[in-house]
């Protein structure tokens, strides 16, 4: 995994000269007892690493603790506030333009980070600056592309996906468990003050043993496609640095 956090030179990204770039933002949250804690944050520098081979993008080391309070009624989940990680965000987001790259990515690998919209809309009220990548039209088609059997309400946290993604990019981190964890909630309308403890026993929300490495290899492969609208949005402007 260690291929998952830049080792890029000074020189490196000189010579590289990108317009644009990307921050993974995780989480460090439960993943029921197959995934690793850390399964956001993988997720989402996984997709950054495979976005910055086909765009010219600057890759920073992703940030590893954001908003898991829903499920802090499991062991190992650590949180900061909505207010840090927005500060945390846009600080990062200033010094990138003071080192000359004055557009950014968050990509996003925990839903839970609501504030990274109000980032992006906050930051691009006088043109494009900031983008949130994937939202859910982008996740939705890549579950279409890659025929998952389930969608983005049914399998909601540790299913299908997370477990087809980590399985084609990092095997090594799926411990056995996945194939008979399948739990169903699909009716959740106090998420937000119950947590997710309020809706599983186990920390699972979606169907795992759904999960492949097949799958997790086109979802990622559907979100560099879809991922072509945005770079283009934050490179054509005026003004920008590309």
């Amino acid at each position: 995994m260690a291929d998952l956090i830049t080792t890029a030179t000074a020189k490196d990204e000189a010579d590289r000269n990108a317009p644009v770039a990307l921050l993974p933002v995780g989480s460090f949250e439960q993943h029921g007892n197959y995934l690793p804690l850390a399964t956001d944050t993988i997720v989402a520098s996984v997709i950054a690493q495979q976005l910055a081979q086909q765009y010219r993008a600057f890759v920073l080391p992703p940030v590893t603790i954001s908003c898991s309070h829903e499920h802090a009624a499991w062991r190992g989940t650590v949180s900061i506030s909505a207010r840090t990680l927005h500060g945390v965000v846009t600080d990062i987001a200033e010094s990138l333009v003071a080192s000359g790259v004055g557009r950014l990515v968050l990509v996003s690998g925990h839903g839970g980070n609501y504030v990274l919209g109000n980032i992006a809309q906050e930051a691009s009220v006088s043109g494009p600056r900031i983008a949130v990548f994937p939202q859910g039209e982008e996740w939705h088609q890549a579950r279409s592309d890659a025929e998952l059997e389930t969608d983005g309400h049914e399998d909601m946290h540790a299913g299908e996906l997370e477990t087809s993604i980590l399985l084609a990019f990092c095997p090594e981190v799926v411990r056995p468990g996945n194939e008979t964890a399948d739990w169903t909630a699909t009716d959740r309308p106090h998420l937000l003050t119950l947590g997710i403890a309020g809706y599983t026993k186990t920390g699972v929300i979606g169907r795992p043993s759904l999960g492949s490495a097949a799958k997790g290899a086109a979802v990622v492969e559907s979100l560099v496609r879809t991922f072509a609208p945005v770079y283009a949005i934050l490179t054509q402007q005026p003004g920008s640095d590309g």
